[in-house]
């Protein structure tokens, strides 16, 4: 359905406090709203923060391995420097850059979802599997709370944490991605503040131990938010932190240089249980094209950037967090 749709069935499910599951592309183009009780386990699988339509119940055979050929350095670059371009004209001051990299792996689509460890999971009709350590918004009691995710290092690297935490280029993108948030949830919530400013989550892969630098900003809603609920979401899309600022001039730009489609990657998945929401950001995916998978990742550019480290992240990200 169309964004408009969307946003009036969660109102009117939200009002009557229907259980519904969310899900949204990249550009709010492709949008689906399900009640809870009409979602078919052998077409849609999902784990919200524990919350789920399946019994664990699949043992894996073995550890699940991944094969992945990105794109050269040189074509990346060639992007990198479009999108540095941009920044010197000041059209934008940060945008997350992501490419798509074809993998191979010794697991299906559905092997993933079950073993991967992640907050917010998704299987869809063996199309895509999404597992996504960040948040979107969490609603509580009337209580919003959004939490961007900016910054990864390999937590194997010497003093990783110092090191991400005194960067001044990981402190700049952090800060203009809080900033952005906080401007938009400012539209529906009041006393909006930041609660806790770059603190660390640690994820570990089948490969790697990475860190990442996230913070969480939380606002007060009206006491009939859910009457709304459908337009506040809606407000904050696409989330910040996967795109840049200012946002929609960084929209138009990742559209010219990106070179292809996000789809559903860097949309978003929700649950609301009658009362409240929880989200994730679409981001650690995997996309069936044909025959082919593809794994969609990126990082976010800023002026203090440098194309081989922004270019290694991209490549960083390409795992499946199972250990």
């Amino acid at each position: 359905m169309n964004k408009s749709a969307a946003i009036q069935q969660i109102n009117l499910l939200a009002s009557s406090g229907t259980p519904f599951l969310l899900i949204t592309d990249f550009q709010c183009a492709n949008n689906q709203v399900l009640p809870i009780d009409q979602i078919k386990a052998d077409q849609l699988l999902f784990d919200i923060n524990g919350v789920r339509n399946f019994e664990q119940s699949v043992v894996p055979s073995a550890a699940i391995r991944l094969n992945r050929t990105p794109m050269t350095f040189s074509d990346f670059k060639a992007k990198y420097e479009t999108v540095h371009a941009e920044i010197a004209k000041g059209n934008t001051y940060l945008l997350n850059l992501t490419q798509p990299t074809p993998i191979t792996t010794t697991a299906s689509l559905k092997e993933i979802f079950y073993h991967s460890k992640a907050k917010y999971k998704l299987w869809y009709k063996d199309q895509f599997v999404v597992f996504s350590p960040e948040i979107f918004i969490k609603i509580q009691e009337g209580k919003i709370s959004s939490y961007p995710m900016k910054g990864t290092i390999d937590a194997g690297l010497p003093h990783a944490a110092e090191t991400i935490l005194t960067s001044d280029k990981e402190m700049a993108e952090h800060a203009t991605i809080v900033d952005l948030i906080r401007n938009d949830m400012s539209q529906f919530a009041h006393q909006v503040k930041v609660e806790d400013f770059r603190y660390i989550d640690e994820i570990r892969t089948s490969e790697k131990h990475l860190l990442q630098v996230s913070s969480k900003i939380t606002g007060q809603l009206a006491a009939n938010y859910q009457k709304q609920l459908g337009e506040i979401i809606y407000s904050l899309l696409p989330a910040g932190s996967i795109c840049g600022a200012p946002k929609q001039k960084t929209l138009d730009i990742i559209d010219q240089v990106e070179g292809y489609q996000r789809g559903y990657y860097t949309g978003i998945v929700g649950y609301f249980d009658g009362r409240n929401f929880d989200s994730g950001v679409m981001i650690r995916y995997i996309e069936k094209q044909d025959e082919q998978l593809v794994y969609k990742s990126g990082g976010g550019i800023h002026f203090l950037s440098d194309a081989a480290a922004e270019y290694q992240e991209m490549i960083d990200k390409v795992y499946v967090p199972v250990h």
